[in-house]
């Protein structure tokens, strides 16, 4: 171990502010031994509050990307890591690809890069025009780090990398802050806004358009039509902020539903929120490996998500919950009745959630697999762990 001064990773990233991929960093770097690997940040555009969740010394930097193309950035991110002279730059998504040319450039010999998942603009991974940049960027790439089977599979086959400087590594979730309830639920939300025999179907997450929730209020309503007793009961809780959210609460105003609904915006208490719902539920077009799905299953939940990107990859359907077709709410009131109407199916999905957590995804292996690619990339494949 280099006790004394340990090697230095920068992670070059678009912006560091609420989201999954930002999540698993701070996860990643809060639970990774200090005494292996300092850490820091360097954003493309910009970080918010959210550097906060951070509980090891980190050096963030902005380098303030102006709108359209800022020619000058490059050499603003160049500058940044001669400063910093990391042993490991390590870039994420498409936003961040460039940086490895600017870490060749810099004589950082180095370079990781990770997928984390795609957004609207190429859901299935098929642009040309970003297939060709990825393709002429992987000589650059020491080794790749996919969150999902779906996107390894697709940087082998589409982008054509060698499959032995590939290691896909699942992110982690802290099932010590995430577990079931185990007290009666606590008043939250609006004064009065769930009875003490409410069914709370609950969301949680970046309200980006790939994440499509107007979808998932699209089914709420369905269910209440199906259903118009649900009135008395059904709520629908989105905590998440994002350019989606004006659009759900006007569905919601548009059905007179408002008042079945909370959409409190961001929140930093989601482990005690997200333990007062009976079912979680993903509706997005688009998937790498869903931090709140892991999260929902520690919980003890059962999840109803779409058949998308690495979801089939945490979701054992008809044992810890249900998958539906995206864009399709008819499909997702349906899984969400089901669970309405079996209590039993209820409780017995959620508790082989918790299970599948608790043996293939915590927050240790993850941190096992990021050492090991990174001890590679450097060749410390001696170093006591």
């Amino acid at each position: 171990m280099h006790t004394n001064n340990p090697p230095l990773i920068v992670h070059v990233i678009h912006h560091f502010g609420v989201g999954g991929m930002e999540n698993g960093i701070v996860n990643l770097i809060n639970h990774m031994p200090p005494e292996h690997y300092r850490h820091a940040i360097v954003c493309l555009t910009g970080y918010s509050e959210f550097r906060q969740r951070l509980n090891q010394p980190v050096e963030l930097v902005a380098l303030n990307k102006r709108a359209g193309n800022d020619v000058g950035l490059y050499g603003r991110l160049f500058r940044e890591l001669r400063r910093l002279k990391p042993a490991i730059v390590h870039t994420r998504n498409l936003a961040a690809l460039e940086g490895q040319v600017v870490a060749a450039a810099a004589g950082i010999s180095n370079r990781v890069h990770g997928e984390h998942g795609r957004d609207m603009f190429d859901l299935q991974g098929k642009n040309r025009k970003y297939n060709l940049l990825r393709q002429a960027i992987r000589p650059l790439v020491k080794h790749y780090i996919p969150v999902s089977k779906d996107l390894e599979r697709w940087l082998i086959d589409t982008v054509h990398v060698n499959p032995a400087i590939a290691t896909q590594i699942y992110n982690g979730v802290d099932s010590v802050k995430f577990t079931p309830f185990t007290t009666p639920r606590i008043n939250f939300g609006p004064p009065g806004f769930c009875p003490p025999d409410g069914f709370v179907i609950g969301a949680v997450g970046r309200m980006a358009e790939v994440k499509d929730y107007p979808n998932l209020v699209r089914a709420f309503l369905r269910m209440l039509e199906l259903k118009p007793e649900l009135h008395t009961r059904a709520r629908l809780v989105i905590l998440g902020e994002g350019v989606a959210r004006m659009a759900c609460l006007a569905l919601l105003k548009q059905a007179n539903a408002e008042h079945l609904a909370w959409l409190p915006g961001s929140r930093d208490d989601i482990a005690d929120l997200m333990r007062q719902f009976d079912v979680f539920c993903l509706s997005s077009l688009g998937e790498g490996v869903s931090n709140t799905i892991l999260e929902a299953m520690a919980c003890g939940l059962p999840v109803v998500a779409t058949a998308v990107g690495g979801n089939s990859e945490l979701i054992e359907a008809g044992i810890t919950g249900t998958l539906v077709p995206s864009a399709d709410p008819k499909a997702m009131a349906h899984a969400l009745l089901m669970y309405y109407q079996d209590s039993a199916l209820t409780r017995t999905h959620g508790a082989a959630g918790r299970a599948k957590i608790e043996a293939h995804f915590s927050m240790s292996a993850m941190v096992r697999g990021y050492l090991g690619v990174y001890d590679t990339v450097l060749g410390n494949l001696n170093r006591d762990k």
